[in-house]
């Protein structure tokens, strides 16, 4: 059978077995349908939604003369930014609510939620919001990104009653009328994005992520496979409502969920905690896909050298163990305990030191000082997150937050945890891939063959995945045992 599969920026060819079975998230199975995606009809999807909200009154009634309003928009990550994306139809709904309730112009903010990710660049900004609402708000200053370093406009709210630290952008605590505009779309990290995981991280500071993104939690049986039910998910949940506690109101969410190429299968609006659980209910059937018949011995994919992170995610080591680990945390269910991965990249060497000016630092740490795996690097999570060199590239250079990097490193663990080894094939400097206790051969097939020798006999059940970090991707489970919205634990993760 033969199959090419993301490298660099182009395809690698592979030539495996004929009984591999292929999965291409939204063609092997089929995506839920998704809503008619001409703007007037999305548009009256979404108005139907915000005006009849779940679980709190709708925008009309909450707005008014006088009021502020913040929008929490998704950074360039997330989501799609076709004309008719969720986020530039679900803001021009809401505006066009805010302003019919008799809120002014002048009192509404759009706030990109990137967290610990780069600060919007202009471009950015254009692509996600479209040229008319850029420029209805750009030029009078009324579009910003989350500053977590700029103790301006930072307040700290204490702690949860877990004790994980919450500290929140000020100008989305100050204001009357905070909304969130989300997508439910499949996330490695506590199943869905949006909810109260798009505040929780993404209008937070490297504190209040380091409660969640780290080995402490990350490495937990209840964390792989993904489930909604784990602790990371607990974490997130607890400190949006934390939040909510402390400005003495909810957020109001607007949450769309998304197929495979990021459009509408449904749109969701309200209180996030009575909200959320309707909205996986939808997304279920979109994500957790009960397909594989038996468990697989070979897991095969290709990295490009650009995806959701930016340019370099699919060539510098630490992204890659990232990559890596999230597929494992997605089809873990599908798995055999010692499963092999076989995956090409470039691995050139390239680790896009603009955006990621630490990442060097981190991988040659990692290569001294006794660092035999990677959770040995967290007694240095604080070193990086406070480095003043790095963050004030974060505020002013569009680099990551340092402490990304760190939470990368606790990811990128996952994938050793639960495989036999890992085959990077196609590297052109093959020993930064072994610097991260990865096994490298020149092609898949040879990849293939020393696997059989060594771990998974002659005869492997492989399954190939295409296109996998160029889709939405899904969280392959059994057939015969479909996701019940949790890992058998039946508990809450905490």
């Amino acid at each position: 059978m033969k199959l090419e599969f993301e490298y660099g920026h182009g395809l690698m060819a592979a030539d495996l077995p004929d009984n591999t079975d292929v999965f291409i998230p939204g063609e092997t199975v089929a995506d839920p349908p998704c809503l008619p995606q001409d703007w007037d009809s999305l548009y009256a999807a979404t108005l139907e939604s915000i005006r009849n909200p779940i679980g709190m009154k709708p925008l009309r009634e909450l707005a008014g003369p006088g009021k502020t309003v913040v929008f929490v928009i998704p950074d360039i990550v997330k989501g799609g930014c076709q004309a008719t994306s969720h986020r530039k139809v679900s803001i021009r709904a809401c505006l066009d609510e805010l302003y019919a309730a008799g809120v002014e112009k002048k009192d509404i903010l759009l706030l990109f939620s990137n967290g610990l990710h780069p600060r919007a660049t202009v471009s950015e900004m254009k692509q996600i919001l479209g040229e008319e609402l850029f420029n209805e708000f750009y030029w009078t200053n009324q579009i910003t990104s989350h500053d977590s370093e700029d103790p301006e406009h930072m307040v700290d709210l204490g702690t949860t009653r877990r004790g994980d630290p919450v500290l929140m952008n000020k100008y989305v605590f100050d204001c009357d009328l905070p909304i969130l505009i989300g997508h439910t779309q499949g996330n490695p990290y506590g199943g869905y994005s949006g909810g109260y995981k798009h505040c929780a991280t993404g209008i937070t500071h490297w504190r209040s992520i380091a409660s969640h993104h780290v080995p402490d939690v990350m490495h937990r049986a209840d964390f792989t496979p993904v489930s909604g039910k784990n602790l990371m998910r607990t974490k997130f949940d607890e400190i949006g409502m934390w939040m909510e506690e402390k400005m003495g109101h909810p957020f109001f969410c607007c949450d769309a969920v998304l197929d495979t190429y990021s459009r509408q299968i449904a749109v969701f609006s309200g209180y996030a905690k009575e909200m959320m659980p309707v909205s996986w209910e939808v997304a279920d059937k979109r994500t957790y896909v009960p397909w594989a018949e038996k468990k697989y011995d070979v897991m095969v994919f290709g990295m490009p050298q650009a995806f959701h992170y930016g340019d370099g995610m699919g060539t510098n080591p630490i992204q890659m163990m990232q990559a890596l680990s999230a597929q494992v945390i997605r089809h873990k269910r599908v798995m055999k305990d010692n499963c092999v991965i076989i995956c090409s990249s470039l691995c050139n060497g390239y680790f896009h030191d603009e955006r990621w000016p630490y990442l060097r630092e981190l991988y040659d740490m990692f290569q001294h000082d006794y660092m035999n795996v990677l959770p040995d690097m967290n007694r240095y999570g604080e070193y990086f997150a406070t480095n003043q060199e790095y963050i004030r590239k974060y505020r002013f250079a569009n680099a990551f937050h340092p402490f990304h990097g760190f939470s990368m490193m606790s990811c990128g663990h996952i994938a050793e945890m639960n495989t036999a080894a890992i085959y990077i094939v196609g590297a052109q400097e093959p020993g930064i891939a072994r610097g991260m206790g990865l096994k490298t051969r020149a092609t898949f097939e040879e990849a293939l063959a020393d696997a059989k020798k060594k771990f998974v006999g002659p005869d492997p059940n492989i399954l190939a995945l295409p296109k996998t970090f160029k889709v939405g991707a899904v969280h392959l489970c059994m057939k015969d045992e479909p996701y019940d919205g949790t890992n058998g634990c039946g508990g809450c993760g905490c």
